[in-house]
């Protein structure tokens, strides 16, 4: 009964539906125990031989009148029921939808997005079947079983009723024993079905990396014992869930021997007629749903609860980056950094270090330098996506970036990461995808500024083209540009640009970076790259290395230091030449076979 507890919050909210559910189940089941009670007059006037046609008839349009009035009762209360808890999966999608937006990285490296769908779904359906289906069974089982009980007290003989309900402090025990078990084994499985479920998901969007390995067999094999491994953890359950309806049986079983021997007994004693025990029976047939209802409430009400709690336990894991509360005041001004050290928080060597540099508006830096040295992660910083350890490393006019709301923070930056991550929509929902109402020219226009906006027009259904999940029908180059395009369409204040060319060729990089030096005066520019060419007309470039700055300045005055960037420049020119001049031997038909 826990879970009704700590979905109090719910019952309470919608107690009216609830109130009116159990109402109607009460006249149902009042109008339930009238038959047998009829079907006892009857056969006492069959026996007496007081039984008229007119008197039957009468019984007969009595019982059919209940019938009536049972059926429509029933659709009420369900009504009731399942709409709450329709309302109740709702209620929590949005509330898990809503948590899973506003999380910092940090916590999808925790949890998988297999795990987190599966929160999303089997957990909140098994939750929703407690406050609906399981909320009727409990109330049908006891009203029902308390009515029927009363009414055999009352309206056939108390002894009996108390001979015939023995047995029942067995299954109470033995149900609640199962209970604990079943709890205990359905979240395992449920957890188990989450390591599944991420698994396929993991594989689907990794398909093109297992099949250019040839690890199909090995990753259906991974499969098959994660698949095996659920199949294990839920037949655990389904052998707990057997359980009960065996043990029901018995104990009602004993209950209908017990009244057979007593009742007889009882008729030979003049202590009860043949039609009130023909009633009793009957009623105690009645009492077959409301025990069989009993173990089905327990078992869905377990799973209920194995599943909230899996539920509660996301909802209660707190964001490492907090709101600010003032989410008035626009950013604007210089963009200065000064970090004296930044790590993760489970990490015991600083990422970063020693960085100190101002971005003032309408400059263009350039981060350069090699894997792992820190680039990405200087960018991440500025997005508040990890926060550093003092609210002063990292400023944007006069105040801490931490005195922003996140909304109005994030709202100066186009950002453009690595990783292109477009949308299963056309190309231009992807485009549009902060601006859905954007006209034509303005969605052109910023297709034109990073290039991508021919080969649309050369794809056959242009703008309108499907794209696949993930973009998975375009080529890396074509799914970075539209990433660009998108960024552009809302004109930010800072465009950041994370390695952001490194699948286009350099006479596209060129247009692309001649278009914005165009377009965006007095806008300010961050561009990482792995390729000099990318940045080599920043006002300023900084060469990363270790998690700190190695060397700063312009183009010309990192050529001149002759560091760690004149020489990777000039080893990038020199391949540049020889890729030039291989492709022009090859056009001119004096490749000799050999590949550089």
């Amino acid at each position: 009964m826990k879970v009704f507890r700590e979905l109090s919050w719910f019952l309470k909210q919608e107690r009216k539906r609830y109130i009116i559910a159990f109402t109607a189940m009460i006249v149902t089941t009042f109008c339930s125990l009238m038959p047998p009670k009829i079907i006892g007059l009857v056969i006492d006037h069959i026996t007496n031989k007081t039984l008229t046609p007119r008197l039957l008839v009468m019984y007969l349009l009595i019982i059919f009148g209940l019938g009536i009035a049972v059926y429509l009762l029933r659709f009420i209360s369900r009504m009731q029921l399942f709409g709450a808890s329709a309302k109740l999966g709702r209620i929590l999608r949005e509330r898990l939808y809503a948590k899973y937006t506003l999380m910092s990285p940090s916590f999808y490296q925790k949890y998988r997005t297999g795990d987190l769908m599966a929160h999303a779904t089997n957990d909140i359906r098994a939750v929703q079947s407690s406050a609906g289906i399981g909320v009727m069974t409990i109330g049908d089982a006891l009203i029902t079983g308390g009515m029927t009980l009363a009414m055999m007290a009352i309206t056939v003989s108390p002894k009996l009723t108390l001979i015939a309900i023995l047995p029942l402090p067995i299954l109470v025990m033995a149900t609640n024993y199962y209970g604990r078990l079943l709890h205990k084994t359905f979240k395992e499985a449920q957890a188990s079905f989450s390591e599944m479920n991420d698994k396929t998901q993991e594989s689907i969007a990794g398909i093109k990396v297992i099949k250019s390995f040839g690890y199909e067999v090995d990753d259906e094999e991974d499969f098959r014992k994660l698949s095996d491994d659920v199949v294990s953890k839920n037949m655990r359950v389904a052998k707990i869930d057997a359980l009960f309806d065996p043990t029901i049986q018995l104990v009602l079983g004993s209950s209908y021997l017990l009244s057979m021997i007593f009742g007889a007994m009882m008729i030979m004693n003049g202590e009860l007629t043949i039609g009130a025990l023909v009633t009793f029976t009957t009623y105690l047939s009645m009492l077959v749903w409301p025990l069989l209802a009993l173990g089905f409430f327990f078992n869905i009400v377990q799973r209920g609860h194995a599943s909230y709690d899996r539920i509660r336990q996301i909802e209660q894991v707190e964001n490492d980056i907090q709101e600010s509360s003032d989410t008035g005041e626009k950013p604007s001004g210089n963009i200065t950094f000064d970090i004296q050290a930044f790590q993760f928080p489970k990490d015991s060597t600083p990422r970063l270090h020693d960085i100190k540099f101002t971005l003032v508006p309408g400059m263009t830096i350039g981060i350069v330098g090699s894997t792992g040295s820190g680039k990405s992660l200087l960018l991440r910083l500025l997005l508040r996506e990890f926060d550093t350890a003092q609210p002063s490393d990292i400023q944007y006019g006069d105040k801490p970036i931490r005195d922003y709301a996140l909304d109005q923070l994030r709202a100066q930056f186009g950002y453009v990461p690595q990783e292109h991550f477009l949308f299963s929509s056309t190309i231009r929902g992807n485009i549009a995808f902060s601006q859905p109402d954007v006209t034509d020219d303005v969605l052109y226009r910023a297709s034109q500024l990073s290039h991508i906006h021919r080969d649309i027009m050369a794809l056959p259904d242009g703008y309108d083209t499907v794209v696949g999940e993930r973009g998975v029908s375009l080529s890396g180059g074509q799914k970075q540009r539209i990433s660009i395009a998108r960024a552009l369409m809302t004109d930010p204040e800072v465009l950041i640009l994370d390695d952001a060319l490194s699948a286009v060729d350099a006479e596209t990089e060129a247009a692309i970076l001649h278009n914005l030096k165009q377009t965006r005066q007095g806008k300010t520019n961050m561009i990482t790259a792995h390729r000099m060419s990318a940045v080599m007309h920043a006002d300023m470039i900084l060469v990363m290395r270790d998690g700190t700055i190695i060397e700063r300045g312009t183009h010309d005055v990192l050529l001149d230091q002759g560091g760690w960037y004149a020489e990777t420049f000039h080893a990038q020119a020199m391949q540049a030449r020889l890729r030039e001049d291989l492709t022009q031997q090859v056009e001119r038909g004096e490749h000799d076979g050999k590949t550089f």
